[in-house]
């Protein structure tokens, strides 16, 4: 019995030791400080030791001996030069036979497509400043793209660029402003993000790219915008703005809502107003200005009207009286109004003055609905009071005749 079990240990021992070399890699680096115990502590959690991937795999060397001069043999790489990044990196992921044993569905055209950036095209001309694999993706600290801490996911994006291009010292000498990063954060696309959690909403790569990143085009910022916000871009497209703004040379969605710092739209975008977007390129009393004066005068009229409409809903509702069917078609008309916000893109102003029609007959409907439901209130009211008081006379005869039967 005893014999078993020293053999039984003996081939634990062994088996442990065949299972997994040693990695001194790790060990010795643990015991080092400050930016040499870095790579030790963060390799922990990296997506590459997720994956069986030790030290050597990128660096070379031999990790199973303790020492360091054996240890650096003739495989040993160590830390690339700056600008040998990429290619240190690529030399694995640019290899579909390599990558297919760990993640088939990751693309392997990193490397190409970072050379067509304008990361890659400078760095290629010995601007080391630019960002290469580590600034974005982090060096032995590695996470998948889904996991929240990992630099590359949806809401540190903008902090993972930002801290390159909210470097005003580094953006001078690029001839790039620095406030990319602060606008963005104010913009309705970082709402969605950071205050709804829709990680749906777009980010610096979204519109830029991410290993071939590059600024849109002048004429390709519409098919940017498109890739979400398709019927807006369709209507453009077939809109009277469409032709004049390839003429004058105008980005298209960018010329009305900006890029990093995209506010809300509302209303006030178009018209007269000071802060209509329409007055900006057309000039007072001009056939266009005209045009954009009537459809804002059309559009508050459309909703002054859906206040009047909700308000003597409200108004009955709380007097008791049913309105559920006209508030259903109060819905329509605030479906309309989407719609009809949406067909500005297109100008089309037959259109538009279509569906606005479509909608204030509703509106009659619900209006007139309203003021019934009202007048029921009123009707209600009234015959309460009447019958109050023909309560409180029957009342006070019932009294009387009590007291005259009291008296006899």
């Amino acid at each position: 019995m005893k014999r078993k079990l020293i053999f039984i240990f003996f081939v634990l021992l062994i088996g442990g030791n065949l299972s997994g070399e040693e990695n001194n890699c790790i060990k010795c680096h643990m015991e080092l400080e400050d930016e040499l115990k870095a790579p030790a502590i963060l390799f922990e959690n990296d997506i590459h030791r997720e994956y069986g991937l030790k030290c050597n795999d990128c660096h070379g060397g031999n990790p199973s001996v303790e020492d360091i001069d054996l240890a650096k043999d003739k495989t040993f790489k160590g830390a690339p030069p700056r600008n040998q990044i990429p290619e240190f990196c690529g030399s694995c992921h640019s290899n579909p036979n390599y990558m297919r044993k760990y993640n088939p569905s990751l693309r392997v055209d990193q490397l190409s497509l970072y050379w067509t950036s304008q990361h890659g095209k400078l760095l290629r001309k010995g601007d080391t400043k630019v960002a290469v694999c580590s600034d974005c993706h982090g060096v032995h600290g590695i996470r998948k793209a889904i996991n929240p801490k990992s630099k590359t996911f949806p809401w540190n994006i903008p902090s993972t660029c930002g801290n390159c291009h909210s470097n005003k010292e580094l953006m001078k000498e690029y001839g790039i402003p620095a406030n990319q990063e602060k606008d963005y954060r104010e913009s309705v696309h970082a709402k969605a993000l950071y205050e709804k959690k829709d990680l749906s909403a777009p980010v610096c790569n979204d519109c830029h790219g991410n290993h071939g990143a590059l600024p849109p085009e002048l004429t390709s910022i519409a098919y940017v915008c498109r890739q979400c916000h398709l019927s807006s871009s369709e209507l453009f497209s077939s809109s009277p703005h469409k032709t004049a703004f390839d003429e004058l040379g105008l980005s298209e969605c960018e010329a009305c809502h900006g890029n990093h710092k995209i506010l809300p739209p509302t209303d006030e975008m178009l018209g007269i107003g000071e802060k209509a977007v329409c007055i900006k390129c057309h000039e007072v009393d001009s056939k266009p200005y005209n045009i954009a004066k009537l459809l804002k005068q059309k559009l508050n009229n459309y909703l002054n009207r859906i206040d009047l409409a909700e308000t003597l809903l409200d108004k009955a509702q709380k007097s008791g009286v049913e309105v559920s069917e006209p508030r259903f078609k109060l819905r329509e008309v605030n479906t309309i109004l989407i719609q009809v916000r949406d067909l500005i893109h297109g100008l089309n102003i037959k259109e538009i003055e279509e569906k606005l029609k479509n909608g204030n007959k509703l509106l009659d409907e619900i209006i007139e609905a309203g003021n019934s439901a009202l007048k029921e209130v009123k009707f209600r009211r009234k015959g309460l009071i009447i019958t109050l008081i023909f309560i409180f006379i029957l009342a006070i005869a019932l009294l009387l005749k009590i007291r005259q039967i009291s008296k006899k």
